[in-house]
């Protein structure tokens, strides 16, 4: 009798495991359903709308290594990405219309902190805020206008 009792505990623990998992699943996918998920905008057309002149305000989120060691999009804006929502209650981010056009870039490979810092400005209440599609290495890869960094 006692070998059985034994062997039951694995299984009712197993399946007290299994039910609050699949409980705390609706909760998941909630919090996956409202994330921000942002626009993209790809480089040719970045590259129309800056020989355009038109408004839009470009940020600059690669890692400090890599914009250490290279060039920028010209005008663009620097910020770390880890300091940025601390950087949006100054200038010149907090004097920014919230109505303005936005494209942020990075250099990883799927343009995952640009995703995120598009996701920031979207939080803090921007309302055209658009990634560049393949980031610094595609803004290269079409010849956009580069700057020296300041």
């Amino acid at each position: 009798m006692r070998r059985k009792q034994f062997s039951l505990i694995p299984t009712i623990f197993c399946a007290a495991l299994l039910i609050c998992l699949v409980g705390f699943m609706p909760i998941t996918a909630a919090r996956q359903q409202n994330a921000i998920a942002p626009e993209f905008i790809t480089a040719e057309q970045l590259k129309q709308k800056l020989a355009g002149d038109q408004a839009i305000t470009v940020i600059d989120v690669r890692d400090t290594k890599t914009y250490i060691n290279s060039a920028r999009i010209k005008g663009s804006l620097y910020f770390k990405l880890r300091r940025l929502p601390y950087r949006l209650t100054m200038s010149p981010l907090k004097d920014l219309p919230r109505d303005r056009e936005l494209v942020t870039y990075c250099a990883c490979p799927h343009d995952e902190a640009s995703i995120q810092a598009a996701r920031i400005f979207l939080e803090a209440g921007f309302k055209r805020v658009r990634v560049l599609q393949g980031g610094w290495q595609m803004w290269l890869r079409i010849n956009g206008q580069t700057e020296a960094r300041l």
